[in-house]
């Protein structure tokens, strides 16, 4: 894995040992919220309850690596007078903090959706949905190794799984609109749509987390 700052000979400045040390909370916090995508995704799909309940702890530790990260960009911004360079560092993990935490939320509200759905049999467009949670996992899972390597170079892959998740969300969307002579409860419909809602807003914040690594490594925003 690669750091914010290469390593030199001298002693490492304060600021830089905080930098480091963030960088490395925010993969650990990272490899949480791929370990609760990938319980939703189970839960979801392969109707696995016991993967389900295990996601409001996982993001419990979520939640409190977002407190704690954000706190602490906030602590070396007040008391260590950061230049312009580590300014953009630290505004950088700042946003991108609040988007692993956002898809951390979605992955427990695919869980619910999962619980929810259980009673009812299997709709015939999960395997679709299935393939679109896919897509999303591996946007989540490419831009965290961009952040750990700091790889400004990940847009292009991303972009194409973004698009497959933007068209796999509007062909299910409108498919679920315009359903018709719906037999009995309708429920399942408006949770599957609520699914692919979720998925989709995490595919977005996929795209975003890259788009503050091309900031860290370069200074220019997408």
């Amino acid at each position: 894995m690669k750091t914010v700052f290469d390593s030199q000979t001298h002693e490492i400045p304060p600021i830089e040992r905080s930098i480091r040390r963030l960088e490395r909370d925010l993969l650990r916090m990272g490899a949480l919220v791929e370990q609760s995508f990938r319980l939703s995704h189970q839960a979801l799909f392969a109707r696995d309850l016991i993967a389900a309940e295990q996601i409001p702890r996982l993001d419990k530790k979520i939640d409190r690596f977002y407190r704690q990260i954000e706190s602490d960009c906030t602590t070396i911004i007040i008391r260590q007078a950061p230049t312009e360079k580590y300014l953009r560092y630290l505004s950088a993990f700042m946003q991108l903090v609040r988007d692993l935490e956002r898809i951390g939320d979605h992955a427990e509200d695919l869980a619910k959706i999962a619980i929810k759905l259980f009673p009812y049999p299997e709709h015939s467009s999960l395997p679709e949905i299935a393939i679109m949670s896919q897509h999303a996992q591996a946007m989540l899972g490419a831009c965290l190794v961009a952040l750990g390597d700091l790889d400004e170079t990940s847009g292009q892959r991303m972009k194409q799984l973004d698009d497959a998740v933007d068209n796999a969300y509007e062909h299910l969307y409108q498919t679920f609109a315009h359903q018709e002579n719906l037999p009995g409860i309708i429920e399942p419909i408006l949770l599957l749509t609520l699914a692919i809602s979720c998925l989709e807003r995490m595919a977005d914040h996929a795209t975003n987390i890259a788009q503050r690594v091309t900031y860290i490594v370069t200074g220019q925003r997408s």
